[in-house]
Formats: C-alpha cells, structure tokens, sequence
C-alpha cells in the first residue's frame, strides 16, 4: 500500500497582497518620520542649504572675472549649478547613515527590528526616506536657478528634479552600505571627511575634469557623484543647450549619452541598497 505524502500548507487566498500592503505600511511610516524630522529641523535645513548657495553666489561670482566663459562654454554660476545641486542633495542623504549607526547606538534600531516586517523593508523604508528628504532639499536650490542664468522652463525643472531623486537615491544607498558595517559614528564622520569631500571636488563640480590629472579623471570615470554632476548637466542641455556646459565625464573622447549616466547611477544604487540588505539581515 503507496503512502501518500503529505500536501505542504496551502497559503490563504489574499495573503500575499495583504503582506505586501503591511510591508508597504511600514515603509510608509518610515519616510513620514523622516519628512516629519526635516519640517522639525528647519535651522538644521538651513544651515545645510547655506554652504551651496553661499558658494554659488560667492564663489561662483568671484571666478566669474577669473574663468572665461569660453573655457566652459557658460558662465561659471551657470556651471557651478548643477555642482551646487549635488552638494545639497548629498548632505542630507549621507544623513541617513549617521542616523542608522546613531539608532543602533541608543537601542532604537533593536526595538524597530522587533517590529513585524522584514529588515530589507526597514532598510528600504530608511532609502525613500532619505532620498525624498535630500531631493527636497535640491527642489528649495531650484529657486536659484534663474541667478545661476537658467530659465525657468518647467520641463527643465522637471528634468533636473528628477536627476536630483536619482542622484539622492544612489548616495543614500551607498551611505546605508557603508553605515550597515560600522558600529560608531564617529568612525562614519571620520571617513566621510576622508571620501566625500575629494570626490565631490574629482567629479567636475567645481572644474573641468579635462583641465584635472589624468589620475583625478580616471578616478571620476569610477566616482558617483561625477555621474551625479554630469546628469544634472545634461538635463540642461535638454531644455538649454546654450547653458550647456562643457568638461564632464568622457569615454574615449566622448560623453556618454544622458540615459546611459542614468543608468549606471540607479544599478549602482540598487547594488548598493542589495549589499546593505543582505548585511542588515544578519542578527544584531
């Protein structure tokens, strides 16, 4: 006589979409607290918005009279822009990092891990969070455009926005990727003062990367927020190639085309917000 084995559980009909919905909800009430902390901290906001917009009005108006616009092919404001939009977006998204390390520190992280939802939705609803509060934080920049000699196209609005949620959400991936493997903020803040800075003056924010070492050009062609900074420049060139500037990432002499650039920056974040995943699973 043939014993049958036994037929494994049969899920109940509509589990899956009401997991789906409760994983949902928790990324949702992730990206309300950061949104509710970005409106609580307004001097914080501001002193973050003030150091680009300083810069731009400064430093983009004093190298004015020093560098040509023909070396550039626009005025230095105009080119500073989309470098300025970077630093801003940039700041705010490297925050989310600081606060993971900062939760884990104070306990808050073991007690949100207690909550009935996966760590890859924690860590997802951490990313949103993140990548909208740092793009909202460009958007504010945005108002400056027409002193940096953009016009304010909506179309153009609407395409260097969208450079700036791309770029944000690849920075505050590769920020959760390194956060999940340190255990002390301090050792975080130390490493960003060692990284970030040298790579946002090697991603053609400030110069172009064909008047850099051959070594700094070769560290751009590997460098995300020189793919950032030549997004958003190309996004102007869309709507105002006379405000186009020149000197950006090259390969073999010529630029990548924009949607290439726009690609390689969300596979980079989406590799990193993998890699943050697959550590943030182990046990803490």
């Amino acid at each position: 006589m043939t014993t049958l084995a036994p037929r494994p559980p049969v899920a109940p009909v509509g589990a899956r979409p009401a997991r789906l919905r409760h994983e949902l909800r928790a990324v949702h009430a992730l990206v309300h607290r950061d949104l509710l902390r970005l409106a609580g901290q307004r001097t914080h906001t501001a002193l973050t918005l003030l150091q680009p917009v300083l810069y731009l009005l400064i430093l983009g108006g004093g190298l004015t009279a020093l560098i040509p616009s023909a070396s550039l092919g626009v005025g230095y404001r105009t080119y500073l822009f989309p470098g300025m939009l970077m630093m801003t977006v940039q700041m705010p998204a490297i925050t989310v990092g600081v606060r993971l390390i900062n939760d884990r520190e104070r306990g808050y992280l073991r007690e949100l891990l207690m909550a009935p939802v996966s760590r890859t939705t924690l860590l997802l609803g951490s990313c949103v969070g993140g990548t909208l509060a740092a793009t909202v934080q460009g958007a504010v920049l945005l108002a400056l455009g027409g002193v940096a000699g953009l016009p304010y196209d909506p179309l153009l609005l609407g395409l260097l926005l969208a450079g700036m949620i791309l770029a944000s959400f690849t920075v505050t991936a590769l920020a959760l990727a390194v956060a999940v493997s340190l255990r002390r903020a301090e050792t975080f803040h130390v490493l960003l003062g060692l990284v970030m800075m040298p790579l946002l003056f090697v991603s053609g924010a400030f110069f172009p990367l064909r008047t850099m070492p051959g070594w700094a050009r070769a560290l751009a062609d590997a460098n995300p927020i020189a793919y950032g900074v030549d997004l958003l420049r190309g996004c102007i060139a869309v709507r105002a190639p006379d405000r186009a500037a020149a000197g950006g990432i090259e390969w073999a002499g010529r630029q990548p085309p924009l949607v290439l650039e726009a690609a390689l920056l969300l596979a980079g974040g989406a590799l990193a917000l993998l890699w943050a995943a697959h550590r943030f699973k182990r046990p803490e």
